[in-house]
């Protein structure tokens, strides 16, 4: 069996204008890295604010798990058959970061028949979007030293400085750092650390700006600290935020490739979903749904985090309403939400799949919460018994839910034929009604316990007192309307990895609350998760190298 990327390789591309003329870019639009990859430009962008938009189509998945679900996969796979099928679908996705690629992961550009391309670009350093973002961001960390160095003539508290360092790389000797050693010229020495650029507000920022001027304003916005008094001091304050725009300027224009069918798909921005808010960025998806009749887009991890933070977030604040959802699973995940060790998952187990389907049936159940019609993909393994995905089914018609079975990664755009139909019925019908979970004038701590309560189905929260002083000062300092990003594990409805399946009853442990003001969102930390991943005992990077022909092997 073909590799991804030997699948990906022996893919014949098309030059990127041909791909843009398709969707009615012209080639002056264009500002090509090469032949295979472009960004759109603002000017371009700008002439299509009159036209109409298309129908938004969210793919979440279940909680995941070793065995794989394939959400990425399954976003390119129907956006392909909507095509193939004459729906003119434009495809929406993250950018993949360097920490998964070298870490566990491995690339985020889909599998088999169904990837974007080109491939390796993408998943390293790709147009330079995220080494922009970790430059911004480092700036941003460089002037701040640098006030205090020179006086300080804002009064930021140094021991108040919530600003820290980023880098693209999963390195956990990085969380916890003292800086300014070495005397008094380095500066004054205070603790600092470091976030996965992914993590950094910064990344929040540029993905969910309308605009260049909105870009700015959010990075002025963003806070970098407190005074004694407990008064803000941000990015402004210190003059950063104009030289941080200039370097993300590029970094905001959309890029434009392709699947390996021909699809046209917009590749841009990556916040995680498990400790940010984890959705391409709003530039992209309102240029896609200027350029497409659907928009297939993707939000990280399971419907429980990537899922709810587009709807409660990304949706909110740039006026979007999705027309439909595609919740994603495998006969594999389910019956490790059963019970079953992944080294078992070849034997029949239909107890298990009853077991395990009620990850599934939650993460449904939770979408129809903010009034979206839900279709169930469910990728199909050769080691997969008709009577497994028989008790699957089943458990979905008990919802009321169509289950679709796809083989796109082997079989390309013919293998989710069915699930495009399905999809495009749901659009036809009209029947989304789209609405957040929580209104903005409820409290901080209020919202915080409605996602635990109605999506997690906590019993409640546990907010320690110096938690809860943050969200009140954050209220009383005009921030009550914003709304929350819970960063906290992706395998599990709970704070604990280890309770799969689908708990109830379990309190959210908060550990602590930030205040991303320019983001436009309160970040509440729960339960272990790390806003800078560490490698596993085998990272991948070890089995990624060059041959001696100079190809890039080992990548996945």
């Amino acid at each position: 069996m073909s590799t991804d990327l030997e699948i990906a390789r022996a893919a014949r591309l098309r030059p990127i204008a041909d791909i843009a003329a398709g969707v009615g870019i012209p080639e002056d639009a264009l500002v090509p890295y090469g032949r295979h990859k472009a960004k759109i430009g603002m000017d371009f962008i700008d002439t299509l604010a009159a036209r109409p938009d298309g129908a938004l189509v969210l793919v979440t998945g279940i909680s995941p798990t070793a065995a794989g679900e394939g959400k990425t996969t399954t976003t390119i796979g129907l956006g392909d058959a909507l095509n193939a099928i004459g729906a003119r679908a434009m495809i929406a996705l993250r950018e993949p970061s360097l920490g998964p690629c070298f870490g566990v992961k491995g690339g985020a550009t889909g599998g088999g028949q169904a990837q974007v391309g080109p491939m390796e670009d993408i998943n390293l350093h790709f147009t330079g979007d995220f080494h922009a973002i970790t430059a911004a961001n480092n700036l941003l960390a460089a002037m701040v030293d640098n006030h205090l160095y020179w006086g300080n003539a804002t009064g930021i508290d140094p021991r108040r400085v919530t600003w820290r360092r980023a880098l693209d790389m999963n390195d956990r000797a990085l969380r916890g750092i003292v800086n300014g050693l070495g005397g008094g010229a380095n500066g004054a020495a205070r603790e600092d650390g470091f976030d996965i650029t992914v993590a950094s507000e910064v990344m929040a920022v540029l993905c969910l700006a309308s605009g260049l001027p909105d870009l700015q304003d959010r990075l002025g916005r963003m806070i970098v600290g407190s005074r004694r008094d407990g008064s803000f001091v941000t990015a402004r304050d210190i003059k950063a935020d104009g030289a941080m725009a200039v370097l993300l300027r590029d970094a905001l224009m959309p890029n434009l490739v392709q699947t390996l069918a021909g699809s046209p798909a917009l590749v841009h921005g990556g916040p995680f979903a498990n400790i940010a808010h984890g959705c391409n960025s709003v530039m992209a998806t309102r240029l896609a749904l200027k350029l497409g009749d659907v928009v297939v887009t993707e939000a990280g991890f399971g419907a429980d985090l990537g899922g709810e933070k587009f709807l409660d977030i990304k949706c909110r604040s740039a006026g979007l309403a999705p027309a439909c959802a595609v919740v994603v699973a495998t006969v594999r995940a389910l019956k490790m939400h059963g019970g079953v060790a992944k080294s078992a998952l070849g034997a029949e187990d239909v107890a298990a799949v009853n077991r395990g389907v009620v990850n599934l049936a939650r993460h449904v159940e939770n979408m129809g919460k903010f009034g979206l019609p839900v279709v169930v993909a469910l990728n199909r393994f050769t080691s997969d018994t008709d009577a497994e995905i028989e008790a699957v089914r089943a458990a979905m018609a008990a919802l009321d839910t169509e289950l679709c079975l796809c083989t796109h990664w082997s079989d390309g755009a013919a293998g989710a034929v069915g699930l495009a139909r399905a999809v495009r019925a749901r659009i036809a019908a009209g029947t989304a009604a789209y609405r957040p979970l929580y209104p903005d004038a409820m409290g901080l701590a209020d919202k915080l316990r409605t996602v635990a309560r109605q999506i997690y189905r906590a019993a409640d929260i546990s907010l320690p007192a110096a938690a809860a002083k943050k969200l009140a000062a954050y209220e009383a300092a005009g921030f009550g309307a914003a709304p929350v990003c819970i960063a906290k594990t992706q395998y599990s409805f709970s704070a604990d990895p280890t309770l799969l399946g689908a708990p109830e009853g379990h309190v959210l442990p908060v550990r602590d609350v930030r205040l991303s003001a320019g983001a436009g969102f309160v970040v509440a930390v729960a339960g272990d998760i790390m806003t800078m991943p560490g490698l596993p005992r085998v990272p991948a990077a070890e089995s990624i190298h060059l041959s001696p022909q100079g190809l890039i092997e080992g990548l996945f």
